[in-house]
């Protein structure tokens, strides 16, 4: 397992195996915390060998905080987090299931929006082209209207 050296230390969810091999407890790391409520799952099998003197048994779930190089800087049962998130998530109905229909249905608003908006961006191109063509046309006759003014003018001075 690589670990990563340029960011701070990091939180993980690991289970306590024994190792039959060196007769020693080991964690076996199982998700990383990626950040904030968002945790990715570790799909390799990766361990960290605890030693024979500790008092944690197997099977237990803990949480461990492990530095840049691998080593373990804290470690603590992972009770106390799971139950928040089972009272947080799972009491609430907040499901997998229900978080995918959530993202999807929030797609699909997004997706109607950006529709909407290209819709009205288009209507105001329109309407700014019709005003520009009312604007030409009221110059224009305008234009026509002193043209006759000044006509009219000219052929009243002729006629006196």
């Amino acid at each position: 397992m690589q670990f990563d050296t340029c960011k701070s230390p990091m939180l993980y969810l690991a289970q306590v195996h024994k190792n039959q091999f060196l007769d020693q407890l080991q964690l076996r790391l199982l998700a990383r915390e990626e950040s904030d409520s968002i945790w990715m799952m570790i799909p390799e099998e990766a361990f960290i060998l605890l030693g024979k003197n500790t008092n944690l048994h197997e099977k237990l779930l803990v949480l461990v905080e492990l530095s840049t190089t691998g080593e373990i800087e804290k470690l603590e049962e992972a009770t106390d987090w799971i139950l928040t998130l089972v009272e947080g998530y799972l009491t609430t109905g907040i499901t997998p299931e229900f978080l995918r229909q959530e993202a999807q249905r929030t797609e699909q608003w997004r997706q109607s929006l950006t529709l909407q908006n290209q819709d009205l961006a288009r209507r105001s191109l329109e309407l700014e082209a019709r005003r520009e063509q009312i604007q030409a046309l009221e110059e224009s006759l305008k234009r026509e209207k002193n043209e006759e003014l000044s006509e009219d003018g000219l052929e009243d001075e002729s006629n006196e």
